[in-house]
Protein backbone atom coordinates (compact mmCIF):
# COMPACT_ATOMS: atom_id res chain seq x y z
CA UNK A 1 0.00 0.00 0.00
CA UNK A 2 1.15 3.07 -1.10
CA UNK A 3 2.39 6.24 1.47
CA UNK A 4 -0.10 8.77 1.75
CA UNK A 5 2.55 11.22 1.09
CA UNK A 6 4.22 9.48 -1.50
CA UNK A 7 0.21 9.39 -2.97
CA UNK A 8 0.05 13.31 -2.71
CA UNK A 9 3.35 14.16 -3.96
CA UNK A 10 2.13 12.30 -7.01
CA UNK A 11 -0.96 13.51 -7.08
CA UNK A 12 0.75 17.31 -6.92
CA UNK A 13 3.07 16.25 -10.03
CA UNK A 14 0.03 14.87 -12.19
CA UNK A 15 -1.41 18.61 -11.54
CA UNK A 16 1.51 20.38 -11.88
CA UNK A 17 1.17 21.84 -8.48
CA UNK A 18 3.76 22.89 -5.67
CA UNK A 19 2.85 21.45 -1.99
CA UNK A 20 1.56 23.94 0.50
CA UNK A 21 2.77 22.15 4.18
CA UNK A 22 1.93 23.99 7.39
CA UNK A 23 3.69 23.31 10.72
CA UNK A 24 1.10 23.77 14.05
CA UNK A 25 2.48 23.10 17.62
CA UNK A 26 0.02 20.21 18.62
CA UNK A 27 -2.62 21.31 21.46
CA UNK A 28 -1.55 25.07 20.68
CA UNK A 29 -3.13 27.49 21.79
CA UNK A 30 -5.78 24.25 22.89
CA UNK A 31 -7.20 21.21 21.98
CA UNK A 32 -10.33 22.45 20.33
CA UNK A 33 -8.98 25.29 18.60
CA UNK A 34 -5.79 23.29 17.33
CA UNK A 35 -8.15 21.07 15.89
CA UNK A 36 -10.03 23.48 14.29
CA UNK A 37 -7.24 24.76 12.67
CA UNK A 38 -6.31 21.59 11.25
CA UNK A 39 -9.77 21.50 9.49
CA UNK A 40 -9.60 25.12 8.81
CA UNK A 41 -6.05 24.36 6.86
CA UNK A 42 -6.76 21.29 4.56
CA UNK A 43 -10.45 23.03 3.85
CA UNK A 44 -8.48 26.03 2.84
CA UNK A 45 -5.96 24.19 0.39
CA UNK A 46 -2.92 22.66 2.68
CA UNK A 47 -1.90 19.24 1.24
CA UNK A 48 0.07 18.30 3.72
CA UNK A 49 0.23 19.00 7.78
CA UNK A 50 3.28 18.85 10.30
CA UNK A 51 2.86 18.28 13.70
CA UNK A 52 5.38 19.27 15.98
CA UNK A 53 4.92 17.34 19.47
CA UNK A 54 5.82 19.70 22.21
CA UNK A 55 9.30 19.24 23.38
CA UNK A 56 11.24 20.92 26.52
CA UNK A 57 14.22 21.95 24.81
CA UNK A 58 13.52 22.71 21.11
CA UNK A 59 17.10 22.73 19.61
CA UNK A 60 16.11 23.64 16.06
CA UNK A 61 13.24 25.90 17.31
CA UNK A 62 13.51 29.65 17.00
CA UNK A 63 11.27 32.09 19.93
CA UNK A 64 7.64 31.75 18.45
CA UNK A 65 8.32 27.61 18.75
CA UNK A 66 9.31 27.76 21.68
CA UNK A 67 6.71 29.58 23.37
CA UNK A 68 3.66 27.60 21.71
CA UNK A 69 5.29 24.68 23.11
CA UNK A 70 5.52 25.81 26.50
CA UNK A 71 1.89 26.45 26.30
CA UNK A 72 1.28 23.10 25.09
CA UNK A 73 3.46 21.33 27.92
CA UNK A 74 1.44 23.72 30.54
CA UNK A 75 -1.46 21.70 28.83
CA UNK A 76 0.10 18.27 29.45
CA UNK A 77 0.60 17.66 25.82
CA UNK A 78 2.86 14.58 25.19
CA UNK A 79 3.47 12.29 22.53
CA UNK A 80 1.11 10.10 24.05
CA UNK A 81 -1.73 13.06 23.81
CA UNK A 82 -0.22 14.31 20.12
CA UNK A 83 -1.48 10.46 19.11
CA UNK A 84 -4.72 10.66 20.98
CA UNK A 85 -5.15 13.80 18.58
CA UNK A 86 -3.50 12.86 15.68
CA UNK A 87 -5.75 9.69 15.83
CA UNK A 88 -8.98 12.07 16.28
CA UNK A 89 -7.83 14.41 12.91
CA UNK A 90 -7.46 10.86 10.85
CA UNK A 91 -11.13 9.91 11.66
CA UNK A 92 -12.21 12.72 9.77
CA UNK A 93 -9.87 14.23 7.54
CA UNK A 94 -7.76 12.73 4.43
CA UNK A 95 -4.50 15.11 4.88
CA UNK A 96 -1.45 13.39 5.22
CA UNK A 97 -0.29 13.63 9.19
CA UNK A 98 3.40 14.28 9.95
CA UNK A 99 5.16 14.08 13.03
CA UNK A 100 8.10 16.33 13.65
CA UNK A 101 9.18 15.60 17.62
CA UNK A 102 12.78 15.16 19.06
CA UNK A 103 14.56 12.09 19.16
CA UNK A 104 14.38 11.75 23.24
CA UNK A 105 10.57 11.08 23.48
CA UNK A 106 10.73 8.63 20.74
CA UNK A 107 13.20 6.77 22.59
CA UNK A 108 11.61 6.89 25.61
CA UNK A 109 8.06 6.14 24.37
CA UNK A 110 9.50 2.96 22.75
CA UNK A 111 10.70 2.30 18.74
CA UNK A 112 8.52 -0.27 17.98
CA UNK A 113 5.55 1.59 19.76
CA UNK A 114 6.24 4.68 18.08
CA UNK A 115 5.94 2.57 14.89
CA UNK A 116 2.77 1.32 15.50
CA UNK A 117 1.39 3.93 16.98
CA UNK A 118 1.91 6.48 14.01
CA UNK A 119 0.66 3.55 11.45
CA UNK A 120 -2.68 3.11 14.04
CA UNK A 121 -3.86 6.98 13.98
CA UNK A 122 -2.76 8.15 10.75
CA UNK A 123 1.01 9.60 10.95
CA UNK A 124 2.49 9.16 6.98
CA UNK A 125 5.88 10.37 7.95
CA UNK A 126 8.09 11.58 11.14
CA UNK A 127 10.91 14.45 10.85
CA UNK A 128 13.34 14.10 13.72
CA UNK A 129 15.36 17.13 13.71
CA UNK A 130 18.24 16.03 16.23
CA UNK A 131 18.46 12.41 14.56
CA UNK A 132 21.24 12.06 11.65
CA UNK A 133 20.94 9.51 9.03
CA UNK A 134 23.91 7.47 10.42
CA UNK A 135 21.76 6.77 13.73
CA UNK A 136 18.55 6.37 12.52
CA UNK A 137 18.87 2.97 10.78
CA UNK A 138 17.29 0.88 13.87
CA UNK A 139 14.11 3.51 13.81
CA UNK A 140 14.05 3.80 9.77
CA UNK A 141 13.58 -0.42 9.51
CA UNK A 142 10.92 -0.08 12.01
CA UNK A 143 9.02 2.70 10.84
CA UNK A 144 9.46 0.95 7.32
CA UNK A 145 7.53 -2.17 8.60
CA UNK A 146 4.74 -0.01 9.24
CA UNK A 147 4.83 1.91 6.18
CA UNK A 148 6.03 5.28 7.76
CA UNK A 149 8.60 7.88 6.06
CA UNK A 150 11.08 9.20 8.02
CA UNK A 151 12.02 12.57 6.45
CA UNK A 152 15.55 14.33 7.23
CA UNK A 153 16.77 17.60 6.67
CA UNK A 154 19.53 19.16 4.89
CA UNK A 155 21.06 22.10 5.65
CA UNK A 156 22.31 24.96 3.58
CA UNK A 157 25.90 24.09 5.40
CA UNK A 158 26.26 20.36 3.98
CA UNK A 159 28.83 19.16 1.97
CA UNK A 160 28.16 18.15 -1.38
CA UNK A 161 28.76 14.56 -0.40
CA UNK A 162 26.60 14.84 2.62
CA UNK A 163 24.02 15.90 0.28
CA UNK A 164 24.04 13.28 -1.63
CA UNK A 165 23.66 10.70 1.03
CA UNK A 166 20.77 12.56 2.65
CA UNK A 167 18.99 12.55 -0.57
CA UNK A 168 18.99 8.79 -0.63
CA UNK A 169 17.86 7.98 2.81
CA UNK A 170 15.03 10.72 3.22
CA UNK A 171 11.93 9.07 2.28
CA UNK A 172 8.66 11.09 1.57
CA UNK A 173 10.11 14.00 0.53
CA UNK A 174 13.26 16.08 1.52
CA UNK A 175 12.88 18.80 3.81
CA UNK A 176 15.98 21.52 2.75
CA UNK A 177 16.79 24.34 5.68
CA UNK A 178 16.48 27.45 3.71
CA UNK A 179 18.87 29.08 6.50
CA UNK A 180 21.40 28.44 8.97
CA UNK A 181 19.89 28.81 12.67
CA UNK A 182 16.63 28.41 14.12
CA UNK A 183 12.98 28.06 12.72
CA UNK A 184 11.31 31.74 12.60
CA UNK A 185 9.70 33.80 10.20
CA UNK A 186 12.04 35.86 8.16
CA UNK A 187 11.70 39.30 5.95
CA UNK A 188 14.70 38.21 3.69
CA UNK A 189 15.43 34.40 2.98
CA UNK A 190 19.19 33.49 1.55
CA UNK A 191 20.15 34.03 -1.58
CA UNK A 192 22.01 30.67 -1.94
CA UNK A 193 18.98 28.48 -1.78
CA UNK A 194 18.21 28.15 -5.59
CA UNK A 195 21.79 26.99 -6.40
CA UNK A 196 21.45 24.51 -3.41
CA UNK A 197 18.85 23.31 -4.96
CA UNK A 198 19.82 22.32 -8.06
CA UNK A 199 22.95 20.59 -6.67
CA UNK A 200 20.77 18.10 -5.22
CA UNK A 201 18.62 17.48 -7.42
CA UNK A 202 21.00 16.67 -9.41
CA UNK A 203 21.71 13.60 -6.67
CA UNK A 204 17.64 12.50 -6.96
CA UNK A 205 14.15 12.82 -8.26
CA UNK A 206 12.51 12.69 -4.65
CA UNK A 207 10.36 15.73 -4.14
CA UNK A 208 12.58 18.66 -2.04
CA UNK A 209 10.62 21.14 0.31
CA UNK A 210 11.89 24.54 1.89
CA UNK A 211 11.23 25.24 5.35
CA UNK A 212 12.59 27.55 8.00
CA UNK A 213 12.16 31.54 7.43
CA UNK A 214 9.22 31.38 4.66
CA UNK A 215 6.75 34.30 6.06
CA UNK A 216 5.51 35.68 2.79
CA UNK A 217 3.49 34.97 -0.09
CA UNK A 218 6.40 36.59 -2.37
CA UNK A 219 8.68 34.37 -0.69
CA UNK A 220 6.10 31.50 -1.18
CA UNK A 221 6.47 32.71 -5.05
CA UNK A 222 10.17 32.90 -5.24
CA UNK A 223 10.90 29.48 -3.86
CA UNK A 224 8.01 27.79 -5.38
CA UNK A 225 9.54 28.53 -8.58
CA UNK A 226 12.69 26.07 -8.14
CA UNK A 227 10.97 23.47 -5.46
CA UNK A 228 8.60 21.05 -5.13
CA UNK A 229 6.95 22.93 -2.04
CA UNK A 230 7.35 24.95 0.79
CA UNK A 231 6.48 24.65 4.55
CA UNK A 232 5.45 27.50 6.83
CA UNK A 233 5.06 26.98 10.61
CA UNK A 234 6.36 30.16 12.25
CA UNK A 235 4.60 32.85 10.28
CA UNK A 236 1.21 31.13 10.37
CA UNK A 237 2.05 30.56 14.59
CA UNK A 238 2.90 34.05 14.74
CA UNK A 239 -1.29 34.67 14.00
CA UNK A 240 -2.13 32.05 15.81
CA UNK A 241 -0.47 33.98 18.68
CA UNK A 242 -1.94 37.03 17.55
CA UNK A 243 -5.84 36.27 17.44
CA UNK A 244 -5.64 32.95 19.92
CA UNK A 245 -8.69 34.57 22.00
CA UNK A 246 -10.69 36.33 18.81
CA UNK A 247 -13.52 35.20 16.91
CA UNK A 248 -11.09 35.93 13.56
CA UNK A 249 -8.78 33.86 13.71
CA UNK A 250 -9.72 31.58 11.11
CA UNK A 251 -10.82 34.04 8.61
CA UNK A 252 -7.29 35.66 9.05
CA UNK A 253 -5.86 31.79 8.93
CA UNK A 254 -7.83 31.73 5.76
CA UNK A 255 -6.48 35.21 4.46
CA UNK A 256 -3.12 34.08 4.96
CA UNK A 257 -3.47 30.58 3.18
CA UNK A 258 -5.08 31.70 0.29
CA UNK A 259 -2.58 34.41 -0.45
CA UNK A 260 0.31 31.39 -0.05
CA UNK A 261 -1.68 29.44 -1.94
CA UNK A 262 -2.23 31.53 -5.01
CA UNK A 263 1.39 33.26 -4.93
CA UNK A 264 2.22 29.41 -5.32
CA UNK A 265 0.23 29.04 -8.58
CA UNK A 266 1.68 32.07 -10.21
Amino acid sequence: MINRIDEKFQELKKGGRKALIFYLTVGYPDMVTFMKLVTALENFGADLIELGVPFSDPVADGLTIQRTSEVALKQKINLKKSFLLAKELSKKSNIPLIFMSYYNPIYHYGLQKFAHDCKKTGISGVIIPDLPPEEATPLKNILKQDNVNLIFLIAPTSPQERMRMISKESQGFIYYVSLTGVTGAREKLSGTIKSSLHKIYRFTKKPICVGFGISKPSQAREIGKYSDGIIIGSALLNIVERYKNKRGLIKEVEKFTSEIKVALRS
